[in-house]
């Protein structure tokens, strides 16, 4: 899998060429899934997934800077306006399906490739659970804690925003370093979407926010050994960079 370039007109005779986003980002290979993201937490989820997956996809990135998630074209696939989103020639009933959220598009991923969900109805709600803990909690509040320590803090003088966030991100990482004891993964054993969906967020915090210090990283030793782990994994590593095989 390569970058795609804006060169190609092979969407325009795909069922694809009915989407709005392939005008700006053209599928070089509209059989396979459009991917359109960045390297962001969130994008990394889909990314990283795919590659695990091993399903074939075309990598668009969205650049922030030229405002290409404020365009008609990229509003056409999310008119919530974030990264990341899919366009899959293959979706349900062989029609192409568009979907964006990415805790939707690694559940959909799950269920396509039958991988990284547990087969059990009670091991797939677990999952699906801590699925939702990282959209809900995670990932806004570490996100708002890296807005008030990196970005923002000098033009607070009040300290309570940043502390707020800082307090509910070491409740949360207290959270799951308690169910990583004695676990290999969330789930135990087996590696899932939980995984794929919280540690990209846990890998931001103390790498691009550079909180590791501010929120007592060294006091969760299980969440360090386990996020450890998850960037040793090949597809990972490909999926954070974005750099997808051929």
């Amino acid at each position: 899998m390569t970058d795609a370039c804006n060169t190609s007109n092979a969407s325009d005779v795909s069922p694809l060429g009915a989407f709005a986003v392939t005008r700006k980002w053209p599928a070089q290979r509209p059989e396979r899934l459009q991917l359109y993201s960045l390297a962001t937490p969130n994008g990394v989820k889909v990314s990283i997934m795919l590659e695990e997956t091993g399903l074939p996809y075309e990598l668009h990135r969205v650049s922030f800077e030229g405002n290409d998630q404020l365009s008609p074209e990229f509003l056409s696939l999310n008119p919530n306006n974030k990264i990341p989103a899919i366009l899959d020639p293959n979706g349900p009933d062989g029609q192409p399906l568009a979907l964006f959220e990415s805790g939707a598009i690694l559940l959909y991923l799950a269920e396509k490739t039958g991988q990284f969900m547990p087969q059990s109805a009670a091991g797939r709600y677990e999952t699906i659970q801590w699925l939702m803990w990282q959209m809900g909690g995670i990932g806004p509040m570490f996100g708002q804690l890296g807005f008030f320590h990196k970005f923002a803090g000098k033009d607070y003088a009040d300290k309570r925003p940043r502390d707020r966030y800082v307090a509910e991100a070491k409740r949360l990482l207290r959270v799951l370093d308690q169910r990583l004891a004695g676990r290999d993964w969330i789930m135990g054993a087996d590696y899932t979407i939980a995984d794929m969906a919280v540690f990209p967020w846990v890998r931001n915090l103390v790498g691009y926010y550079e909180a590791g210090d501010l929120v007592g990283m060294d006091d969760f030793a299980h969440v360090k050994r386990v996020l450890a782990a998850f960037v040793a994994r090949p597809a990972v590593a490909r999926g954070l960079n974005m750099a997808p095989r051929n």
